[in-house]
């Protein structure tokens, strides 16, 4: 498995479409990442919009984790996301930044994993409420979760912008001195919303704020059914990795 100095690689799919997509993208990429992600249920804008293979995906996760030993993360969004989650052998789980919005939903998520030995990661909220995201973060706390991460995946803005989400590098230097022992994962997928801004963001963006990165890794993006526009193919994010490498050496 190729390893960058503490930094942990996370890559996969935006949405798990089929079995096919699943295991051919993670054989193409297993050996260049830290976790394997695996969107299996989206919190999509639209109901016409794909919304990820629900739960029959589950039993294909569980068997990449035992056949390549290595994790694989999902994001949940209800308790019974959660209840399915375990029982299938995910201890890796996310929760979307449409979720982080709501504190109802933070609290039912949380009280149901109380005391569970799970490493949760909380996106940023789409909006850019700081308190939003402490809120999540110290209802985690609150409940005996000890194993917590972040998201940073950007802001909605309704200003133009080059990139599909607002930055705002100085809320992320505010986050990163209230909470220094809580790490940050950079999502540049969502961040900038095109594959072609990916590269340069990753090189970038000051190693001392994050601890990892999290790519959207499709093995035909262009039929891929949501977000194919950041969606790396495996060829692409290999690049990627291998040029964070060379600047980590």
């Amino acid at each position: 498995m190729v390893k960058i100095k503490n930094k942990l690689i996370i890559g996969g799919p935006c949405a798990v479409e089929n079995k096919t997509q699943l295991y051919n993208t993670f054989q193409r990429i297993h050996n260049h990442v830290d976790v394997f992600r695996a969107g299996i249920w989206k919190g999509r804008t639209s109901p016409k919009n794909y919304s990820g293979f629900g739960i029959k995906a589950l039993p294909w996760i569980r068997d990449i984790q035992k056949k390549y030993n290595i994790p694989v993360a999902i994001e949940v969004g209800t308790t019974k996301h959660v209840e399915l989650a375990l029982k299938y052998d995910v201890r890796k789980i996310w929760l979307g930044a449409r979720t982080t919005v709501n504190p109802f939903a933070v609290q039912e998520i949380a009280e149901s994993l109380r005391n569970t030995d799970i490493d949760i990661w909380i996106k940023n909220p789409i909006i850019s409420d700081m308190g939003l995201w402490t809120g999540a973060i110290e209802r985690f706390n609150r409940v005996g979760i000890k194993k917590i991460k972040t998201i940073y995946r950007g802001f909605y803005s309704e200003n133009k912008k080059t990139y599909r989400n607002e930055p705002r590098w100085d809320l992320l230097k505010v986050f990163r001195k209230r909470y220094a022992h809580i790490p940050i994962i950079l999502d540049p997928s969502h961040l900038s919303g095109d594959t072609k801004y990916i590269g340069n963001l990753v090189q970038n963006i000051n190693r001392e704020i994050v601890s990892g990165f999290m790519f959207e890794v499709h093995d035909n993006p262009n039929e891929a059914l949501s977000d194919k526009n950041q969606q790396l193919e495996p060829e692409e994010f290999k690049i990627i990795i291998n040029k964070l490498i060379e600047k980590s050496d």
